[in-house]
């Protein structure tokens, strides 16, 4: 058997694979749960936003670090994986809230930073 023979069968063999049902079902099978795990972090990402920021909008003020929080760990991934609805209307409510220091001084926050 001469390297050229050996390389058709290699190509046979791998169009086979590509070609078979179980195979497409797999990466199927593997992408739907990667859908799943990514719908799983978004609902509860939502459900964190939601909670936090109707925290600080009932408490009136928010602290930088809370501020920092909420917008880098969690809206900016959760917009960027697609999620929307309410938590932009919380976003906006929060990002107009006053900024508390640690010191306790008060800052008004123009739209957010």
């Amino acid at each position: 058997m001469n390297i050229m023979e050996i390389w058709q069968y290699m190509i046979m063999i791998f169009g086979a694979v590509m070609a078979s049902g179980g195979f497409w079902t797999l990466i199927q099978n593997r992408m739907q749960k990667n859908d799943m795990r990514t719908r799983l972090l978004l609902g509860v990402a939502h459900d964190r936003i939601i909670y936090l920021g109707l925290t600080y909008v009932n408490r009136g003020y928010v602290t930088k670090e809370e501020l920092t929080n909420i917008k880098k760990y969690l809206a900016e991934p959760y917009f960027k994986l697609g999620g929307n609805s309410i938590v932009e209307t919380v976003m906006e409510r929060v990002n107009k809230l006053p900024i508390k220091t640690m010191d306790g001084d008060i800052f008004t926050n123009y739209g957010g930073s």
